[in-house]
C-alpha cells in the first residue's frame, strides 16, 4: 500500500505540474494576445490619420499627399507600406493607405512565438461640401472674379466684398438657419464669431433684410475674426422680392478676413482673400457642387 500511495502521489504531482505549465502558457498567451490587439489598434489609428492627412491635399497634389501620409505614419510608429490613389466621385479624390508592424511576443516566447505581424488599411476621400457646419452668414456671388479662375479660384490675392454692390463683387447677409425674416444682432454676431452650429445644406435661403452692422456685437465679432478663416456660402441665382428674396447656395468658399469697413446697410465692405481649406461637413457624393476651394475629408469603406 505505501508503494501504491507513493506512485499515486508522484502521478498527481506530474499532473499538477503539467496543469500549471498549461495554465501559465495560456495566461502568457492571453497577455500577449491583448498586447497584439493593442498594437493592431495603434496601427489602425496610424493609417487612419495618414489617410486623412493625405486626403487634405487631394485632388490637387498626389505627390504632396503621399509625403504627408508618410510623415504622419512615421510620427506615429511607422509601418507604412503603400499609398495609392484612385478616382471616386472625381479624379484622384481617394487615397488608400496600408501598413504592417511586427508586434513582439513576451510570454509567448516560451511557445516559440517571438512576434506576429499586424496589418491595417484605411481609405479616405475628399469632396466639395454638400452640407457644412459653422458657416458665416455672408453669401458671395459665384461670379466674383476671384472665384472664376481656372482650374481653381484665385487663392491668396487680396480682394474686397461690397455689401451694396450689384454684381460679382457683392456679398449678402443670409438667414443661414433656414429662417424667414430678420435675424437679431446677437444671433448674427454669434454666426460671425463661431459660425452657425447647425448643418447647412445646399439650398435656397432667404435674405436677411437688415445689415445690423451698427450693432456693437456685430462689430466686436468682426474684430475678433480678423486674421482667421470663415466659411462663406456661394450663391448663383436669386428669386423673389422684398421679404421673400432668396439666394440659391451652390457651394462654399473659405475667406481669410483681414479687415472690414461697414456703415450700416450702405457702403459696407469686407476685406480679405479667398483660401483653400478643409472644413467640417459632408462631402458630396456627386460631381455636381462646384469647387470653390472648401472641401471635406472623411474615411470611407
Amino acid at each position: 500500500m505505501p508503494r501504491a500511495r507513493s506512485r499515486e502521489s508522484g502521478q498527481a504531482a506530474v499532473l499538477l505540474l503539467s496543469f500549471l505549465v498549461v495554465l501559465l502558457a495560456s495566461a502568457a498567451l492571453a497577455i500577449d494576445v491583448g498586447s497584439w490587439y493593442r498594437a493592431d489598434r495603434a496601427l489602425q489609428s496610424s493609417v487612419d490619420a495618414a489617410a486623412l492627412a493625405a486626403a487634405q491635399e487631394l485632388p490637387y497634389d498626389t505627390g504632396l499627399a503621399a509625403a504627408l501620409a508618410s510623415d504622419y505614419a512615421s510620427k506615429n510608429g511607422g509601418g507604412l507600406e503603400t499609398v495609392t490613389f484612385s478616382s471616386g466621385v472625381t479624379s484622384d479624390d481617394t487615397v488608400a493607405v496600408s501598413g504592417t508592424r511586427a508586434a513582439p511576443g513576451y510570454f509567448s516566447k516560451i511557445l516559440g512565438i517571438d512576434s506576429v505581424d499586424v496589418h491595417a488599411t484605411a481609405k479616405a476621400r475628399t469632396g466639395t461640401l454638400s452640407e457644412a457646419r459653422w458657416a458665416a452668414p455672408f453669401g458671395v456671388d459665384e461670379q466674383h472674379p476671384m472665384l472664376q479662375c481656372e482650374p481653381l479660384p484665385c487663392f491668396g490675392e487680396d480682394t474686397t466684398l461690397e455689401l451694396d454692390k450689384v454684381g460679382p463683387g457683392a456679398f449678402r447677409i443670409l438667414n443661414i438657419d433656414g429662417s424667414h425674416g430678420g435675424t437679431g444682432p446677437s444671433t448674427l454676431a454669434d454666426w460671425i464669431l463661431r459660425g452657425y452650429e447647425g448643418s447647412m445644406p445646399l439650398d435656397w435661403y432667404y435674405s436677411d433684410p437688415g445689415a445690423k452692422f451698427n450693432s456693437s456685437q456685430v462689430r466686436a465679432a468682426l474684430d475678433a475674426r480678423i486674421g482667421t478663416e470663415l466659411l462663406f456660402p456661394v450663391y448663383r441665382e436669386t428669386r423673389g422680392g422684398g421679404s421673400n428674396f432668396e439666394y440659391e447656395v451652390v457651394g462654399w468658399a473659405g475667406f481669410l478676413l483681414t479687415g472690414w469697413d461697414v456703415h450700416g446697410s450702405q457702403d459696407s465692405r469686407l476685406l480679405g482673400r479667398f483660401t483653400q481649406l478643409i472644413w467640417e461637413g459632408i462631402a458630396s457624393e456627386s460631381a455636381g457642387p462646384p469647387d470653390f476651394g472648401a472641401r471635406a475629408v472623411s474615411l470611407v469603406e
